[in-house]
């Protein structure tokens, strides 16, 4: 890349001190033929092992600190680090030494050098020696060694402001060398600006406050809806130490840009109230209110008087949406609705107006469909990386990052180096040391390749970066505070910046996305996933009384379906977004149709009740509910016709028997189906069948019935006329001596049964 190119205009260091440092070198053949070997390269395999390290790979030598990491006049520069003899034979007579120099000229050199391992004599510089040196006696196969070097500046040699090389080298022997030779060595960095420059590289350093999804779509059913966490693995970085913890304690010191994803302080605000966190198949109480009390307070200061950027709600995967969902109806409207809810999410938590304006593709990679989607929802300024941008001017310095790209959007071009000086392992003091002492040079570099053009510098990490690789930020920032030759900048200052005229402003096309980011996209599937899940709750929605406390956590979840967060991690992806769908499943499955047996029909007309249940907290209202005749011939509902309807209407917790009046023309079986609908008409649940089964009273039985009628009246006057006769003819006992006739016995009917009625419902008239 062009932009990587060196400004050639450096001075190098005086002939005579380079001689003077490497003269020493040359003290005998057969040292020299040593030296000359080499790093030695990784011996073949035999039998399975690997032979021991040799050469100057046999001791591993680690710089932990180097104190101060940008000295001036004055200073004393302490290194300090471990030494590990990874051979098989023991080291003697070992000498640890400093070496400095050359000075390096340009970004380059400083690539170049940071490459290299292993001694080469005539490319590194002789070591300091005399009073300097730290004599190691005695150094163990296996065994590691702490050492400490103290050196005042002005022994160093260092002539000219600039980057040098620095190295800590172990000289020493082993049985296998009866002479000294160099046995291990690490090289970094020292930048040197005793004194201000003239025109200082304005730094912006973007801070990001990121996580993965951790709340689920389910919440109580109490007023102040409860939410439900996956797990309580938040509350982990929150905690003293913790990732997060410690991005806000050492963000706080430092002149960053806070880039924050409001999803994030929604999750932490919910953890400072009750909420519930799920085990396996049940839920309890969560207990780290204060962990996120403290967090949101120390937050709260830290961005008090600072510059916050809000991303869209959920941290939504642009590069996805741009290359795998657009094309699915509704996905765009959902990143529309993250970026509306961002700013005030910000406001409301943190008490500060966040700007919204930027977007964040994934590594700053982009293609015009990512800027398109990127600036859908209302973003006029994307931030991109200096290796998706390539330079076409063969521009001899890093150009400013503030560049247009058409349509009156802004292009904020990281650069790439800075940017991924602390993507490594920095749990190691080693690693951190060396990604610091790195960022420096390189920060030093710009600023030398073109003195008299002062431009702005954007400094993009990774999102989520560990606490070790937060620490080491911290430390590469607190080093710049001097501001001998960087100045701060937040990030809305740098996307106001003059463009450089000469940078490039176009947009690489779609076959240059990088294909590794690519393959990690989430799939098209999700998208369809979402789009199933969002006309769900749509249909939903309209029916409850109160739609807020469904649509506000269902909404942020299926953002959190398509989070940055779920790249390389596409099962995880995949769960979450079922969960959800699952989970709304189950709420419109508590407004339901009762299951109803076969219905018998006596007579002509009669009343046909379906029972709705409301199993939900809230009412639901603007359904309708309809029956259909499957044969109108034989049976009518309301009007005559086959169809009728009804309006629903039920509080929470309760069922309505909704009654329909039919009509029966004919005796026989009838299908009848009844199905709810929204009052917009869409199908709203699984529709339900049953049979009526109609049985209609004909002339000849109406005569059959009514002859019975007449024949038990007649019997009833007989009886009564017989009775009367006798009591008038004298036969009760006492008067007269008759026997008393004994009155009629008592009805035989027993209990009423508690068992269910059999099958079949039977509605009289």
């Amino acid at each position: 890349m062009a932009e990587a190119a060196d400004f050639q205009g450096m001075n190098p260091s005086p002939a005579r001190r380079w001689l003077r440092r490497t003269a020493s070198l040359i003290v005998g053949a057969p040292l020299i033929a040593g030296l000359l070997a080499g790093p030695t390269a990784p011996s073949a395999q035999a039998e399975g092992a690997t032979k021991a390290p040799t050469g100057s790979r046999t001791v591993d030598v680690s710089l932990d600190t180097l104190a101060p990491s940008a000295p001036v006049e004055g200073d004393t520069l302490t290194v300090s680090g471990t030494l590990t003899n990874k051979g098989k034979k023991t080291v003697t007579d070992a000498e640890v030494d400093l070496r400095v120099g050359p000075r390096l000229s340009g970004r380059g050199a400083i690539d170049q050098a940071a490459k290299r391992t292993g001694y080469l004599p005539g490319s590194d510089p002789a070591k300091l020696g005399g009073a300097y040196t730290l004599k190691t006696p005695k150094l163990e196969p296996g065994v590691s060694q702490d050492f400490t070097l103290a050196v005042p500046v002005d022994k160093l040699d260092l002539d000219t402001e600039g980057v040098y090389q620095l190295g800590v080298s172990l000289t020493g022997r082993t049985t296998d060398y009866a002479y000294d030779q160099v046995l291990g060595i690490q090289r970094t960095f020292l930048p040197w600006q005793p004194a201000d420059t003239e025109s200082k590289t304005k730094l912006t350093f973007l801070w990001p406050l990121i996580a993965s999804a951790h709340v689920t779509a389910e919440t109580g059913s109490d007023e102040q809806q409860t939410p439900v966490f996956a797990n309580d693995d938040l509350a982990l970085e929150l905690a003293p130490g913790g990732r997060l913890e410690q991005l806000v304690s050492l963000g706080r010191q430092l002149p960053v840009t806070w880039v924050i994803d409001p999803d994030l302080l929604a999750s932490v605000d919910a953890m400072t109230k009750n909420y519930r966190v799920k085990v396996g198949d049940t839920t309890v109480a969560g207990t780290n209110q204060a962990i996120a009390k403290k967090w949101l307070t120390d937050l709260q200061a830290a961005v008090k008087d600072g510059k916050v950027v809000a991303l869209p709600f959920a941290d939504p995967d642009l590069a996805s949406i741009a290359h795998r969902g657009k094309n699915v109806s509704g996905t765009l409207s959902h990143l529309q609705t993250a970026t509306e809810v961002a700013g005030t999410t910000v406001e409301t938590v943190l008490h500060v107006k966040p700007s919204t304006d930027f977007a964040w593709p994934v590594e700053g990679a982009i293609d015009p469909s990512v800027v398109d989607v990127a600036t859908s929802a209302g973003a006029h300024k994307v931030i991109a990386r200096s290796d998706s941008l390539e330079e076409t001017g063969g521009l001899p310095y890093t150009p400013t990052s503030a560049r247009p790209i058409g349509g009156g959007t802004t292009a904020v071009v990281s650069d790439h180096r800075l940017s991924t000086a602390f993507s490594g392992d920095m749990a190691k003091a080693g690693a951190s040391t060396l990604a610091v002492q790195k960022f420096l040079a390189q920060t030093l570099a710009v600023t030398e390749q073109a003195p008299d053009n002062e431009r702005s510098i954007v400094v993009a990490p990774q999102r989520t970066p560990t606490a070790a690789q937060a620490q080491t930020m911290a430390r590469a920032l607190q080093a710049l505070t001097a501001q001998h030759w960087t100045q701060p900048l937040d990030l809305t200052a740098a996307a106001e910046q003059k463009p450089d005229a000469q940078a490039t402003t176009k947009v690489p096309g779609a076959s240059q996305y990088p294909k590794k980011l690519r393959s990690q996209e989430l799939p098209t599937q999700a998208f369809q996933d979402i789009r199933t899940t969002q006309d769900s709750l749509n249909s939903f929605q309209v029916i409850l009384t109160q739609p807020d406390r469904v649509v506000t956590p269902f909404g942020n979840a299926i953002n959190r379906s398509v989070s940055t967060s779920w790249r390389g991690k596409p099962l995880e992806a995949q769960r979450y977004r079922d969960e959800v769908r699952t989970y709304l499943q189950g709420l419109t499955n508590e407004v339901q149709l009762i299951t109803k047996s076969d219905v018998t029909l006596s007579g002509r007309s009669a009343t046909i009740p379906v029972t709705v249940q409301n199993k939900l907290v809230q009412g639901v209202d603007h359904l309708v509910l309809r029956l259909t005749s499957g044969n109108a011939t034989r049976l009518k509902l309301n009007d005559g016709g086959a169809v009728a309807e009804q309006p629903v209407k039920i509080a929470g917790g309760h069922s309505q028997s909704v009654k329909f009046d039919a009509a029966a023309n004919a005796n026989g079986q009838a299908q009848v189906t009844a199905r709810l609908f929204t009052a917009d008409g869409a199908p709203y649940g699984e529709e339900m069948t049953f049979t009526v089964k109609v049985s209609e009273v004909t002339p000849t039985v109406l005569l059959v019935i009514a002859g019975g009628l007449l024949l038990l009246v007649l019997a009833g006057i007989r009886m009564y006329t017989h009775r009367k006769r006798t009591v008038a003819g004298g036969g009760v006992e006492g008067n007269g001596g008759e026997p008393e006739q004994p009155s009629d016995p008592t009805p035989d009917t027993g209990p009423e049964s508690g068992n269910p009625s059999g099958p079949g419902e039977k509605v009289d008239r």
